[in-house]
């Protein structure tokens, strides 16, 4: 059974979902593969994953780095929830590249390449938004791809941390993991 509960955030209204494991979900409302997975047989219900996740976001949205753990129950695929572990490695303010996250992807399966492209559709999808910070990918020149919540939602949480200035990206790349 999944479980339901909202945040309003500076950005916008947010939707958390959450199984007995952890945190299932958590979208901009209306954004691109909104709730895609969500169990049609949900509940509203506050659960305690609810309010560390809701907690962790004061903190986010205040402009520090959260230090709660909230505990995540990916439900992709093999290949989607290993890129999304690889999301989480990505340390606040800086940013990687989907290259770079295809290549440590490479690495952890002793495969020789992996596709930055394949890559690209698992971020897309994440299913955890900004705790699961597929925010901090961007593309090979340090460009501003995609964000499933919206290109000005991808920047305002970039410049709150700090990864973004006035008009222009300057990347901070990340060595994770």
């Amino acid at each position: 059974m999944q479980y339901t509960s909202h945040y309003q955030s500076p950005l916008g209204a947010i939707l958390l979902a959450a199984d007995e494991r952890g945190l299932t979900g958590l979208w901009f409302e209306g954004q691109k593969y909104f709730a895609l997975y969500l169990d049609k047989e949900h509940e509203e219900r506050e659960v305690p994953v609810f309010a560390q996740a809701k907690k962790w976001l004061d903190v986010y949205f205040s402009g520090r780095e959260p230090e709660i753990q909230v505990p995540l129950h990916f439900t992709g695929t093999d290949f989607q929830n290993q890129v999304w572990q690889i999301l989480c490695s990505i340390p606040y303010g800086q940013t990687m590249t989907y290259g770079e996250i295809a290549r440590e992807l490479a690495a952890r399966r002793g495969t020789k390449s992996m596709s930055a492209q394949a890559v690209g559709g698992a971020v897309g999808h994440n299913e955890i938004s900004i705790i699961v910070p597929c925010h901090r990918v961007v593309g090979a020149s340090g460009s501003l791809t995609g964000y499933a919540g919206g290109i000005d939602k991808k920047i305002a949480l970039l410049k709150l941390e700090g990864a973004y200035k006035d008009t222009y990206f300057i990347p901070k790349h990340s060595t994770a993991p």
